[in-house]
């Protein structure tokens, strides 16, 4: 019979009951995805910085990161943002760009069916 490891950190268990809760409500794959992105392992979680997220995004998409957004680079337009952490600077240059960063419960409630919301990282 398999072990089953209990996650230590009170965030993520919030977390993942958030993203679980939003799952079986809305039927949208986008939360079932990011719950198991969050469950894997700490070192597997993304780091990245603004500058990939000024590559891969143009204005007005909604990010999420399973990781954390660190403050290397610039932003030159706005973007709607949820990260499970990110740097001050992050924070400060998105900001400065326009752009919007969400707590989950409000993305989920925003976007319920995940509709346009894209994944990085």
């Amino acid at each position: 019979m398999p072990r089953q490891v209990m996650q230590t950190d009170g965030v993520i268990a919030d977390t993942v009951w958030a993203l679980r809760m939003a799952s079986k409500s809305t039927k949208a794959p986008l939360w079932k995805d990011m719950e198991r992105r969050l469950l894997n392992a700490r070192s597997n979680r993304r780091a990245v910085n603004v500058d990939k997220l000024s590559k891969f995004t143009k204005q007005g998409d909604v990010i999420i990161v399973p990781g954390k957004i660190l403050g290397a680079g610039n932003l030159g337009h706005s973007i709607i943002v949820y990260a499970y952490s990110m740097s001050k600077l992050a924070a400060r240059k998105i900001n400065e760009a326009g752009g919007q960063i969400l707590e989950l419960r409000d993305l989920i409630q925003r976007y319920p069916n995940g509709s346009g919301v894209k994944i990085i990282g």
